[in-house]
């Protein structure tokens, strides 16, 4: 199934900026959808963003025009600008890999972001 390593997360004022970052080993990953989903404490895993083969990209509706993916397959990664940070952010966030999306096919062990009012 690969591993999945996110790294970035930490603690940030609100209106600040924080990146995320993924790096995958032992899958294919060009032809990969990578994706992020958090979870808060007490709340069920929700959906952040999706990047597609092609680069295309959607996003929750929360963090729409705050947040932005990217890939670089040379370097087997993916990154999450997550700007505008707001305390409804905070969460554990967790980087996924699919061949076919939804089917996450393997996550990695999360990495908590911290926004304080």
């Amino acid at each position: 199934q690969g591993q999945l390593v996110e790294s970035g997360g930490g603690l940030v004022h609100s209106g600040g900026s924080l990146k995320l970052s993924c790096v995958v080993s032992g899958r294919t990953f060009s032809s990969d959808s990578m994706g992020w989903f958090r979870q808060a404490p007490g709340k069920e895993r929700e959906f952040v963003a999706r990047i597609w083969p092609s680069g295309a990209t959607d996003y929750a509706d929360s963090v729409k025009g705050r947040f932005t993916l990217s890939r670089d397959n040379a370097r087997k990664m993916v990154h999450l600008q997550m700007d505008s940070l707001k305390p409804e952010d905070t969460a554990v966030y967790f980087c996924a890999a699919a061949v076919v999306w939804p089917n996450i096919r393997a996550w990695g062990q999360g990495t908590q972001v911290t926004v304080s009012s």
